[in-house]
């Protein structure tokens, strides 16, 4: 499964962005699609997930705020973003696991694919 994502760019804090999230070569839909986050000198986080059976999960820290949804048809992963705040910046990854157990959780080590990430820079 290969993983890219875009729509990363830089915004003012209060404003809106969406990423997206293309996956291909798969025969099949990875049961457990998220979006994570690095910033620089933290650790990756879990920010949004949804799964197959349409269950989702958000952090904490973007409940309200955040939006996640996916596109079987187009097996796209998409994130709309709203009221962005100085530390929503990150490097932002797609990733794709093929158990469910990982998904609520948002378990790092857990998912099987990764992209490259795209980022997210926020002025104030």
């Amino acid at each position: 499964v290969q993983l890219e994502e875009t729509g990363g760019r830089p915004v003012q804090a209060g404003g809106s962005l969406r990423l997206s999230c293309a996956a291909s070569g798969h025969t099949y839909s990875p049961y457990c699609m998220a979006w994570f986050r690095q910033a620089p000198g933290k650790e990756r986080e879990g920010v949004a997930s949804i799964d197959n059976a349409g269950n989702i999960h958000y952090s904490d820290s973007v409940k309200g705020r955040f939006t996640v949804s996916k596109d079987n048809g187009e097996n796209t992963l998409a994130l709309q973003m709203n009221s962005l705040k100085p530390e929503d910046a990150a490097m932002y990854y797609c990733a794709a696991a093929h158990l469910d157990i990982y998904c609520r959780s948002m378990f790092v080590l857990g998912m099987d694919y990764w992209g490259n990430g795209t980022l997210v820079t926020i002025s104030s």
